[in-house]
């Protein structure tokens, strides 16, 4: 991660940057809340560390200006004052956590990393997948081929939504074991040949192109074929 420490304190602030450091992150000081600000809306950071109490611009004001230039880096805000309201006021100006000092570095270490992880999220998953005239309606958990319903059962469906969301790439065995079957090694079995082949007796009987394809010593692929 790369963080910016934004405290007056010189000593509370070698502190956190030696320890965030030693913890394998990139820390930047800001030594004021003016200087703090001008360094976050350069960008580029994954997480503020704020102190509240800050000369020339307060904590506060400087995540509330932040946050209306729609900056949404993650502000983490450490304060002496520990109250509910205090707390309150601190979210409100647009600081997504409140650590009260005293605190323990190991705490405050969690808590940025939850916040960095949170941002790095991937987006939501899509809520269809379609390749060529085949649809799968995660929602209304449908599937279409053309004009056609194709009915399949709940580890048929999820296979299928696998290889769809893959689309285009080899999909290993190893890859559906662990993703559709939630099996962590291989038993041995012949599971995945058994449904891949009832899918696609499902999927491409009766039409002119395979969708489902099997590439040898490797695994399987959905992509159109009719292209």
């Amino acid at each position: 991660m790369r963080l910016l420490i934004v405290e007056d304190d010189a000593e509370a602030a070698a502190y956190l940057v030696k320890a965030f450091r030693e913890a394998g992150h990139i820390a930047d000081h800001a030594a004021d809340g003016l200087e703090g600000y001008a360094m976050a809306e350069g960008g580029g950071y994954d997480v503020l560390v704020v102190d509240r109490m800050l000369p020339r611009l307060d904590g506060l004001s400087l995540i509330r200006s932040l946050r209306e230039q729609s900056d949404t880096t993650p502000a983490l805000i450490l304060s002496a004052l520990a109250q509910v309201d205090d707390r309150v006021k601190g979210l409100r100006a647009g600081g997504d956590d409140y650590l009260p000092k005293p605190y323990a570095f190991s705490e405050l270490l969690a808590r940025v990393e939850v916040l960095s992880r949170r941002r790095a999220a991937p987006a939501s998953e899509p809520t269809t997948y379609r390749v060529g005239e085949l649809l799968l309606d995660r929602l209304a958990h449908r599937v279409t081929r053309g004009d056609q319903e194709i009915v399949l059962q709940p580890r048929e469906f999820r296979l299928l939504e696998y290889l769809m969301k893959h689309a285009g790439q080899v999909v290993t065995r190893t890859m559906l074991l662990e993703n559709v079957w939630d099996y962590h090694f291989d038993p041995q079995t012949n599971v995945i040949d058994v449904h891949v082949s009832r899918l696609r007796g499902k999927i491409d009987k009766g039409f002119e192109h395979p969708m489902i394809h099997t590439i040898r010593g490797a695994g399987y692929m959905v992509r159109d074929s009719a292209r």
